[in-house]
């Protein structure tokens, strides 16, 4: 409801017909020094209040189940690689994991269980379960104590600040996530508090460069540098706050603001420090922390080059890699789909069943396990003695002979039996179409050493003849009845910027390049890589990986479902005792929230055309602009961590939704205010400027909000409706206690919910 009250609280006392120079002042000045004091400690009374209440709803039965719990098993594992410095990968940035693993330092966690697999014991595995999911609990409280403490900063009335609190505390989704050994709730974290050192920054506008305002801009830097830390989608924070930091200084250049060019530069210059220097120095840290703790060998070795596994201890590439030789007999082996470069005396068809005609040659095939078939000579193409050991290197010439059936390696002008388009390779005897079998030696990273080896140096084995790098793709199987399930093997054209086109020598048949190794006292170290080196390498390869999880699941979700609550998660289940965790969120909060997001973009549609007819939907400029600047600074990072999802071609579930969840709770606060409260509380700078007084600085004061016996009742209602709800989920978000058929069914609250033993 629009309320004409508020403007018996105000006086006009300069307005022009196009552009409204508006200066409004509060006559209860005097009594609203007297009752300070006591609002002050109402405000901090119910902000205690709300985050103890928080913290027995987070923590309460944290100990149960006693079980791993959906991802428990990815990053408790990671928390034990940190432990054990063993180096793993994974597609988002350390900070989060590596917070659990501090944690378990902390409490005496040795890092010996590999959380297995969902429902895994941890009593009898001994491991402090109780500590370590503490932390992801005691931030949700952090989590609410800060929603209160963003509502309060931005101006709003005590009730509105109660209500988003409140609002947020009673989320199953947000209190089932957020108390697992999972990275969200610190994601969440350092969002809200990169939203509240912000605004604490922007409300230091009037008084820049103050010892106060570097302070808040730093932290706000920085703890958008933390929040991108801890996932990749912390970008959507960065894209928010760089947005709202963007409008802020442009309306700085406004001449009206008073600043000259120069002063304008300083502004600039210091927010570049502050939301960019800052914050790509903190997310570096946090890598070079990571690289310095993980030194040692381990799963993650796999996902990157063979450089980057030589700076790891105990690397298998730093041992067994050797110089390879020309007649040397070698496997080669593709990274990508992991198979071995191999032939046998099997022939393709001459005629394919869908009529194409084949060379009917030698076949030459991707295999998961090597043998005699699988070993291949280097041959040179000059004149090389054998006794020379002369090393291959970058852009050398050479021909691969196959060992056991004494043919060369050959691609040519024929189809490849599953890829139309690309080249067939086979195999030739010794004497026959010399130019087809030569191929040139292509090296990556050949500027860090040019010579060929085993497992460190990746090649690309460029056909002259034919131009084409030899590849494959995993899901290209030959047929059975002639190819035996094997892989495919062809000729790509376009493989000057494919990596997948590369292949690595394995090892050198009849040496032993460990013993070799490990006898060389005096060998020469290869040049170590460089940290800047490895974190692009991690970076390219996380984009690479993360873009590529697209692989089926159960409970996958596009973000259209998620504001309605389509589907929620089933996380664990006990078939004995009919317990489970099933993370859905609390659905009248993420509709009422829908609907705040929907009312929002109405107002604003509405006002920006009553501003083509040169009037205002919203009389009241204090009240207008608070609407304007503080529910649009929270709609828009709802929009920043909501809708970019829905271009993202990755697998996609529920709970990526929780970040804009709790931000469309800090929307529904400042809309509450706006449509039930008269007025507002004290100005988000303090003292509230407009462009027309700014150069004077002449403030004026707002009028102090005064909520209603409707307004009460209003939150009064909106909160027992999400408490009520809440309770009623409970059993399916603490996992306890079980339920009947006919009591899992009742919580079915939509259709499309799947929950077990219903």
């Amino acid at each position: 409801m629009l309320r004409n009250r508020h403007e018996q609280h105000y006086h006009t006392l300069n307005t022009t017909s196009s552009h409204q120079k508006e200066v409004y002042y509060y006559d209860s000045e005097d009594s609203k020094k007297n009752v300070k004091s006591t609002i002050i400690s109402y405000q901090t009374l119910c902000h205690i209040t709300i985050t103890v209440v928080g913290f027995f709803v987070s923590f309460f039965k944290i100990w149960y189940p006693a079980e791993v719990v959906f991802d428990e098993v990815h990053f408790g594992k990671f928390a034990s690689y940190y432990l054990n410095r063993t180096f793993y990968f994974d597609v988002h940035p350390p900070l989060g994991k590596m917070m659990f693993a501090a944690m378990g330092y902390l409490i005496g966690y040795s890092g010996h269980y590999d959380f297995g697999e969902i429902g895994g014991s941890y009593i009898e595995h001994k491991v402090p379960y109780v500590g370590l999911r503490a932390l992801p609990a005691s931030l949700n409280v952090c989590n609410v104590a800060l929603m209160y403490a963003i509502m309060k900063q931005s101006g709003y009335s005590t009730l509105a600040c109660v209500v988003s609190s409140c609002m947020y505390l009673f989320d199953n989704a947000l209190v089932a996530q957020h108390r697992l050994i999972l990275l969200d709730s610190s994601l969440v974290f350092y969002m809200l508090l990169t939203a509240y050192t912000y605004i604490r920054f922007f409300k230091l506008r009037n008084k820049p460069f103050s010892v106060s305002w570097w302070s808040w801009l730093v932290a706000a830097g920085a703890s958008m540098a933390m929040t991108l830390s801890v996932k990749m989608v912390g970008l959507f924070t960065v894209g928010s706050i760089g947005v709202a930091a963007t409008v802020d200084i442009w309306n700085l250049l406004d001449i009206r603001h008073g600043l000259s060019l120069k002063e304008f530069g300083k502004h600039f210059l210091a927010r570049v420090v502050g939301f960019v220097l800052v914050p790509v120095c903190v997310y570096l840290f946090w890598f070079y922390i990571h690289f310095a703790i993980l030194n040692q060998s381990g799963p993650g070795d796999l996902f990157m080059s063979p450089q980057f596994q030589a700076t790891l201890e105990n690397s298998p590439v730093s041992l067994l890699s050797i110089d390879i030789h020309y007649y040397d007999n070698i496997t080669l082996f593709h990274p990508t789909t992991s198979v071995y470069l191999h032939s046998h005396k099997h022939k393709y068809p001459r005629r394919y069943e869908n009529g194409r005609i084949g060379s009917g040659g030698q076949q030459v095939v991707g295999v998961h396990d090597p043998d005699d078939n699988s070993y291949w000579c280097v041959k040179p193409t000059k004149d090389i003695s054998k006794d020379k050991r002369t090393p291959v290197h970058h852009g050398d010439i050479i021909q691969l002979e196959h060992v056991e059936t004494g043919k060369h390696l050959l691609t040519h002008n024929v189809a490849s039996p599953l890829t139309s388009t690309n080249m067939e390779f086979t195999v030739v005897p010794l004497e026959e179409r010399y130019n087809e079998t030569l191929f040139k030696i292509q090296l990556d990273d050949h500027a860090n050493g040019n010579v060929w080896k085993t497992h460190m140096k990746s090649v690309k084995l460029v056909n002259i003849a034919g131009s084409v790098g030899m590849w494959t793709f995993k899901d290209k199987t030959l047929p059975l009845e002639w190819g035996f399930g094997l892989q495919e093997i062809n000729g790509k054209k376009d493989f000057i910027r494919d990596k997948t086109t590369y292949w690595r020598a394995m090892d050198v048949k009849g040496v032993n390049a460990k013993e070799i190794n490990l006898k060389k006292k005096e060998e020469k170290k290869e040049k170590p890589m460089s940290f800047w080196k490895k974190f692009l390498e991690l970076q390219l390869r996380t984009i690479s990986r993360n873009s590529g999880l697209n692989t089926p699941h159960p409970y996958k979700s596009r973000p259209i479902s998620w504001p309605i609550m389509q589907r929620g998660i089933s996380y664990w289940r006990n078939e004995v005792t009919r317990e489970q965790i099933y993370m859905t969120g609390n659905i009248f909060g993420w509709q009422l929230g829908l609907v705040a997001v929907l009312c929002f973009g109405t107002v604003v549609i509405i006002q920006t055309l009553a501003r083509q007819r040169d009037t205002h939907a919203i009389q009241t400029v204090a009240i207008r602009q608070r609407l304007f600047r503080s529910a649009g600074f929270f709609w828009l990072l709802w929009a920043f961590h909501y809708l970019p999802f829905f271009v993202m071609g990755r697998s996609l579930y529920l709970h990526h939704y929780l970040p804009a969840a709790a931000c469309c709770y800090l929307l529904v606060g400042a809309l509450f205010q706006f449509a039930c409260i008269d007025g507002i509380n004290t100005p988000i700078s303090g003292r509230m400027m407009t462009p027309s007084t700014t150069v004077n600085h002449r403030p004026f004061t707002s009028m102090k909000a005064c909520p209603s016996y409707w307004s009460y009742l209003i939150a009064f209602t909106i909160l027992s409706l999400q408490f009520a709800v809440f309770v009623f989920l409970a059993p399916i978000t603490y996992g306890s206690p079980g339920l009947t058929a006919e009591q899992a069914s009742q919580r079915k609250l939509m259709k499309s919910w799947d929950l077990a033993f219903a």
